[in-house]
């Protein structure tokens, strides 16, 4: 938890006992927020907004961008700048101060299981650009050997099918290795 706010680091700390859970760290400003986060690997982040060094909201998207997790951010100022600038940030839940302890495991649950929905979509997202890139790999190692040997499009993806299973390698790896080896020997890439 990150907070110049005495009196709010306590009720966080009691709300989050009381919770059967445990504050794992506690810094007072922006420059202690990242190290701190980094070093512990909270389940959740609590973070303030204003602190006497800088912004929450920018320590939240330097969080969302070296050390992803769950952020919940405490304020008084509940402006719509505020919110914008939080949800571009990453931040999954908010907390108005002065914080109520009833409040905290709602907003906590809450920021845990938007993380989980954005990391799961993240993971599907990524795995079909690779999907994609690999797709458009193998589309362009089979026109050279279309090209190259004279085969059709069947074959071209036969051979570099069954080469991925004779070396137990992807058909990208071997679409990558035929590409790499034209290029190599003075071949064109198409």
């Amino acid at each position: 938890m990150v907070d110049d706010h005495a009196p709010t680091k306590a009720a966080v700390r009691e709300a989050v006992t009381v919770m059967g859970g445990v504050v794992v760290g506690e810094g007072s400003s922006t420059a202690e927020a990242l190290p701190l986060i980094e070093r512990h690997r909270p389940d959740v982040v609590i973070l303030a907004v204003g602190l006497p060094d800088g912004d929450g909201v920018q320590v939240a998207r330097a969080v969302m961008d070296r050390a992803p997790s769950p952020i919940v951010l405490l304020t008084s100022r509940t402006d719509p700048g505020v919110v914008d600038r939080a949800s571009a940030a990453g931040v999954m839940a908010f907390l108005v101060k002065p914080l109520r302890s009833e409040e905290l495991a709602p907003a906590l649950n809450l920021a845990v299981a938007r993380f989980r929905e954005f990391e799961t979509i993240r993971k599907e997202n990524a795995d079909l650009k690779r999907a994609v890139e690999s797709r458009k790999l193998i589309e362009r190692a089979k026109g050279l050997l279309m090209e190259r040997d004279g085969l059709s499009e069947s074959e071209a993806f036969r051979r570099i099918q069954k080469t991925s299973m004779d070396t137990r390698k992807s058909m990208a790896e071997v679409a990558e290795a035929i590409m790499l080896a034209a290029k190599l020997g003075g071949g064109r890439e198409r």
